[in-house]
């Protein structure tokens, strides 16, 4: 693992307070940023955002998938997790946070923008940094290239109607041309360019230069994944210093929803008898969530000071820590798995 891998926390520690402080320093350069846009879209996190996207897309191999009916427990476990456990779980435990138990502190409009926010980071399961978190517990990387393969085509047909259905039923207009605009800006635009550009690089087969490439891409992607959770404090730097509270009743039912899935997949997974390092990355993927795109698309739907953009902001800050507590737990546990 290089440098920025290995101490990820800290890096992010260090933009997440870049910008917090910077955004009550100088709101107005922030607001002239948000002001960047196109159709619903902050040209400047779109960028970023592809920085971060183009590369993980290229590393898919779909010649994997001919290898899907090998070892398909953990394939079928990653699924249902991912499609049919936790964008539900996840609208519900919104739902019965910000409309039950926390009603009274928190307005029906703001409440409604949170829930959004949480159920968009459900619907969208992780896609590149499951490849750290399998590398942390020494997972299968070709199975785990396997998972996030089947997941990204998955995310194409599956995110848009499963977002619209949950937002509905919270009672959440959802502008359903926006949010098919959102999946084609950050999935499937990137994801076939991602194809294009291995297949122009890789018709050897030998990988190297395509390995080459994408360690050259490698400093840019972080690059805008730093400078991404810079900006998305940025913008909600003045609410989180105002309303510090907010930001603990997000991360209460986040941090459920994170170590119940967890809880439920690493469960089913010992009852499956998988193998540790298929377990672990299938629990991996299942629990983390591809922020990139979440907070790509609550910003098109919802704007950069919305409720719901906060909400997934909140997802960052809570993510990695909780992540990196798993990965340690699944390292202490491996002795549970044949």
């Amino acid at each position: 693992m290089g440098l920025f891998e290995r101490y990820l926390s800290l890096w992010v520690a260090l933009c997440i307070a870049a910008g917090v402080i910077l955004g009550n320093i100088a709101p107005s350069m922030f607001s002239k940023i948000a002001a960047i846009e196109y159709a619903h879209v902050n040209l400047v996190v779109a960028v970023l955002i592809w920085l971060m996207i183009y590369p993980m897309m290229i590393q898919i191999d779909f010649s994997s998938l001919k290898d899907i009916g090998k070892k398909p427990k953990g394939l079928i476990l990653t699924l249902v997790i991912n499609w049919l456990i936790k964008p539900f779980s996840m609208a519900l435990l919104g739902w019965l946070f910000f409309r039950v138990l926390f009603a009274d502190w928190v307005d029906p409009q703001s409440a409604g923008e949170y829930i959004a926010g949480m159920i968009l980071l459900g619907v969208a399961p992780c896609t590149a940094m499951v490849f750290v978190w399998s590398h942390l517990t020494k997972g299968d990387p070709n199975y785990t290239l396997v998972q996030v393969s089947i997941n990204d085509i998955i995310v194409i047909f599956a995110f848009a109607p499963i977002t619209a259905f949950l937002l509905g039923i919270s009672d959440i207009h959802v502008p359903w041309e926006t949010l098919l605009i959102s999946v084609l800006l950050y999935v499937v635009l990137p994801l076939i360019a991602g194809a294009i550009t291995r297949k122009r690089l890789d018709k050897t087969n030998d990988h190297s230069q395509l390995d080459s490439f994408v360690s050259a891409l490698k400093p840019w992607s972080i690059i805008g994944l730093l400078a991404t959770v810079v900006l998305l404090f940025g913008f909600q730097a003045e609410t989180i210093i105002e309303k510090p509270m907010i930001i603990g009743l997000i991360a209460i039912p986040l941090l459920i929803q994170t170590y119940g899935i967890f809880a439920i997949a690493y469960f089913a997974a010992k009852r499956l008898k998988l193998p540790h390092n298929v377990a672990a990355p299938a629990c991996m993927i299942g629990t983390s969530n591809f922020f990139e795109l979440a907070v790509a698309v609550t910003i098109s739907l919802f704007g950069l000071h919305s409720g719901a953009a906060l909400a997934t902001v909140v997802g960052v800050l809570v993510e990695v820590p909780v992540m990196l507590s798993l990965v340690w737990f699944a390292n202490k546990t491996r002795h549970w798995f044949s």
